[in-house]
C-alpha cells in the first residue's frame, strides 16, 4: 500500500477487500490478537493460533471456519513475503510451515 494507514491491519483489510465478510471478519480477530512484528510474524502467529482454534473446535462448523481462517492467514503471510524479498519465498515458505506445524 502507498500512503495512508500502514498498519497490520490497513494491509490486511486492503488484501482481503473481495473475500466473503464472515472468513475476512473471523480472519482479522486472530490477526488483531497478535501483536508480533514484522507483519509476517504476526500473520504466521495469526495462522497457528487459528489453526490451533480449528483443531481445539474439533468438527463443528466454527472448526471448518477457523481452518478457512489459517489457510487465509498463512496464505497472507506468503503473500506478504514474496511482496518483501521476492527471491526468499522458498526459505520463508519452508519457515512458515515448520512455525505453524510445531506445538506452540
Amino acid at each position: 500500500m502507498t500512503g495512508g494507514d500502514n498498519s497490520p491491519l490497513a494491509w490486511f483489510d486492503h488484501r482481503t477487500a473481495g473475500a466473503p465478510v464472515v472468513l475476512r471478519d473471523r480472519a482479522r480477530q486472530f490477526l488483531a490478537a497478535t501483536t508480533q512484528e514484522p507483519l509476517g510474524a504476526r500473520l504466521a502467529a495469526a495462522g497457528r493460533a487459528a489453526l490451533a482454534a480449528a483443531t481445539d473446535a474439533g468438527s463443528s462448523r466454527a472448526a471448518a471456519l477457523d481452518l478457512l481462517a489459517a489457510d487465509a492467514l498463512i496464505t497472507l503471510a506468503l503473500v506478504e513475503a514474496a511482496e518483501r524479498v521476492p527471491s526468499s519465498l522458498a526459505s520463508e515458505a519452508v519457515s512458515l510451515r515448520n512455525f505453524v506445524t510445531s506445538v506452540a
